[in-house]
């Protein structure tokens, strides 16, 4: 009997489990699935989480139930994978082996790795919103604080989702323009990057709705450390910047597990095949979703596309054959601009976000990096979308996993 093992029960590996599990009914192979957790989040949830939006409970379901039958789901910590055997240590001492190898252990913050970014005012005037815990605390904080300066932060990319910062930014002017309290709030984002984004065109696009909402951009700013005590954030050239309430995005790395495998890069990204998501260092390891080092934006919609084209390349493979370099890299994101409003962009590799019509060409009914209530309605579809047809393996009507072309303005 043959063994797919996948390392990881989030998005992209309970997708990979619910797509194998269909495509490969046959006696000759079984697939297990490792987690060490008993919940699993909707991850895009935590930016709602903290503006009173969504509930806990609407991001928070069960990983079992997105397993399906025929699906082995072990649990345990996983120690290290032993490529040279094809073996999957686990931390109490279980041994897993493994004919082909899927790494989905994702991405997480790292606070620790910028100097004053932890200490005894984390999650009290410092937080994160990539976190159940920092989304939740977040809220709470934002219920009583009564004004000041706030500053959103990425430390470095890449992060997962990389316009969620600039989503908390444009909610947080509509929640505090909500409660009467706007002109109370100082809000400034700052970025490593150049402009509000990491293309030019979106970039056009999202500084202006900046410059609209009176939100401050600091650009360029690599950080070096965090001043708890007199509140403030100190980049390598000596800039400051101070804050009352800082909502910042820590340093992103991948799992702990690929630098103890010695799979990684010094973030602990997987060196990835970015047309065919093979790892280049071990032919019968691929990759999904955000623990690979491919260009691509470390988002769920971007592993949804990546599921769809591994799932035949894990086939081919089994099979002997030529694995397809098809992953363009497609990312298709919302991003909310608040008081009831998104953005969409889609984009690849080789193409920025343009002007369009999504999915339909020259019909939609969705427009491209145009603000509209659709879009927002849209991007609060997702959850629904995410729990019933994504998470499990489900095709998404007129959405293909390459981004076409056609109703695009170039």
């Amino acid at each position: 009997m043959k063994r797919i093992v996948i390392l990881g029960a989030g998005t992209a590996g309970t997708m990979m489990a619910n797509h194998l599990n269909h495509e490969l009914k046959r006696a000759d192979w079984e697939i297990d699935i490792i987690d060490e957790r008993e919940e699993h989040y909707y991850q895009p949830g935590y930016l709602f989480l903290p503006f009173d939006i969504y509930e806990p409970e609407d991001i928070v379901k069960t990983i079992d139930e997105f397993i399906p039958k025929g699906v082995r789901l072990v649990k345990g910590k996983i120690d290290r994978v032993q490529p040279d055997n094809n073996h999957v240590l686990m931390a109490d001492g279980r041994v897993m082996n493994y004919d082909i190898l899927i790494i989905a252990t994702g991405a997480k913050i790292a606070p620790e790795e910028t100097p004053g970014m932890l200490g005894e005012e984390w999650h009290k005037t410092v937080f994160d919103f990539y976190t159940f815990e920092g989304a939740l605390n977040l809220r709470n904080k934002l219920r009583t604080w009564e004004g000041g300066k706030l500053v959103v932060h990425i430390t470095e990319m890449p992060i997962k989702c990389p316009v969620a910062p600039l989503e908390f930014a444009f909610l947080a002017d509509s929640y505090f323009q909500n409660k009467n309290m706007r002109d109370k709030v100082e809000i400034t984002f700052v970025t490593p990057l150049s402009g509000a984004f990491t293309k030019p065109k979106a970039t056009e696009a999202l500084d202006h709705l900046l410059q609209d909402k009176h939100i401050k951009i600091e650009s360029d700013f690599a950080i070096e450390s965090v001043d708890q005590e007199n509140k403030k954030i100190i980049d390598y050239g000596g800039r400051e910047i101070s804050y009352d309430l800082l909502v910042t995005v820590p340093t992103n790395k991948g799992d702990e597990v690929i630098e103890r495998s010695g799979l990684g890069d010094d973030l602990n990204f997987i060196p990835t095949n970015k047309g065919s998501l093979q790892s280049l260092a071990n032919k019968n390891i691929f990759v999904i979703g955000d623990a690979s080092n491919i260009p691509a934006s470390k988002a769920g919609s971007v592993a949804h596309f990546e599921a769809e084209i591994l799932t035949e390349n894990i086939k081919r493979y089994i099979h002997d054959e030529p694995l397809k370099e098809e992953f363009d890299g497609h990312a298709n994101c919302f991003i909310e601009t608040g008081h009831g409003k998104a953005l969409l962009i889609d984009f690849n590799y080789s193409h920025e976000p343009v002007e369009g019509t999504f999915p339909f060409p020259g019909v939609g009914p969705l427009r491209l990096l145009k603000e509209s209530r659709m879009n927002h309605m849209g991007k609060l579809a997702f959850r629904w979308i995410y729990w019933n047809m994504l998470l499990k393996g489900t095709h998404i009507p007129f959405v293909s996993a390459t981004m076409q072309e056609a109703g695009k303005e170039f």
